[in-house]
């Protein structure tokens, strides 16, 4: 398929082919779906930990007699039914993080940047970098593609250490380099810049080989 090359001022300057395998074929939600889970799992710190009731700090005397008070019997207060006692079945540290099969990632990426054309959210820039370093040089040319400050992603060739340096205080703006992408950014960013050369490579990254 064919789509139009803009320049940094946002005009049309030429097409290029992109692969039908990569940007023009079924999108698969299920894919998607998993593949979004998997990040926000792998994401999770899994720090969250309660006390059992052989964890909490109380002493191991009976509260009060067995017999004659009219309660029901109470061996001690660390049980979970009085206020302070443990917590039955708590969160306690772990991995949440697994791995996603290698297939249906490759397939979840290739059906969202599908998604992106098919929605007309993702846009082919001419390749630039902001020699400068600075955020307003950015900025000025993001602005020629977006209306307002709307949660955008830019897919670089390569590690642009100075694109990166010029994005890092543009807080809806999120920088990924073509061969690690994001399942999550790719689904929620209302718009995918992608820039020339980096969506000739997606098209071989992404092929079939």
């Amino acid at each position: 398929m064919e789509t139009k090359v803009f320049s940094t001022d946002g005009s049309e300057v030429r097409t290029i082919q992109l692969n039908d395998q990569v940007f023009n074929r079924e999108v698969n939600d299920a894919t998607i779906y998993y593949a979004v889970n998997n990040e926000l799992a792998n994401r999770r710190v899994g720090t969250a930990c309660t006390k059992g009731r052989a964890e909490v700090n109380y002493s191991n005397t009976k509260p009060y007699k067995q017999k004659g008070t009219g309660n029901a019997r109470a061996g001690d207060k660390k049980s979970p039914v009085w206020v302070g006692g443990g917590t039955i079945f708590g969160p306690k540290p772990r991995d949440y993080s697994y791995v996603l099969p290698k297939k249906v990632k490759r397939l979840a990426m290739k059906s969202l940047l599908s998604l992106g054309v098919q929605e007309e959210r993702l846009i082919v820039v001419e390749d630039f970098t902001p020699e400068s370093g600075k955020t307003k040089d950015l900025s000025s040319i993001i602005k020629n593609f977006i209306t307002d400050e709307t949660r955008t992603l830019l897919i670089l060739k390569d590690d642009d250490v100075m694109m990166r340096r010029a994005a890092k205080n543009i807080p809806y703006l999120h920088v990924l380099s073509y061969n690690r992408l994001s399942a999550k950014e790719l689904l929620y960013g209302r718009k995918v810049l992608v820039l020339e050369t980096a969506a000739k490579n997606l098209n071989d990254f992404y092929g079939d080989k």
